[in-house]
Order: structure tokens, then C-alpha cells, then sequence
């Protein structure tokens, strides 16, 4: 059920069901990628960036999310690993 802000009360109530519904088409598209190795390729790009940076808060930053999507990409190698699938 989806729920849509009602701006008079500024609550949550759920949208209307049947033929005066307004549907919301997603967008979806495949990706060419695997998610391993669009991570890795995130890292290796806020890196580089990181490099070209003086020190400061902004290469903190970039280096802090170079750290979070490497950690991404081993957390995705390790929930796709054989030691975690359910037994046949």
C-alpha cells in the first residue's frame, strides 16, 4: 500500500485504490555492471580524486566514501559467496 502527505494535516494516508488511482510508472533499466564492480570502480575514481586534493575536510570526505564502497564491495562478495547459499 503506498501512503501520500496530506498537506492540510501533515499525515500519512494511504492512496486512493481503483481506476482513479494515479499510478507512478518506475523506471527500470539493467545494469551493464555487476554491483562489485561498479564499486570498485568508485573507489578507484574518489582516490584519484582524493590524490589531487590538498589535505582538508573535502579529501576526508572523499577517502571516507572510497573506504564505505570498498567495504560495500567485500559485504556483496561475501552475501554472494557459496558458504552462504541454502542448502539444496
Amino acid at each position: 500500500m503506498a501512503f501520500y502527505r496530506d498537506r492540510e494535516t501533515n499525515r500519512a494516508r494511504p492512496t486512493q485504490t481503483g481506476s482513479t488511482a494515479v499510478q507512478k510508472q518506475r523506471r527500470r533499466f539493467k545494469q551493464s555492471q555487476s554491483l562489485k564492480q561498479r564499486l570498485i570502480e568508485q573507489v578507484k575514481r574518489l582516490r584519484e580524486e582524493a590524490k589531487l586534493m590538498g589535505p582538508g575536510v573535502d579529501r576526508e570526505t572523499f577517502l571516507r566514501k572510497a573506504r564505505q564502497a570498498e567495504t560495500a564491495a567485500h559485504i556483496d562478495e561475501w552475501l554472494s559467496s557459496p558458504g552462504l547459499k541454502a542448502p539444496k
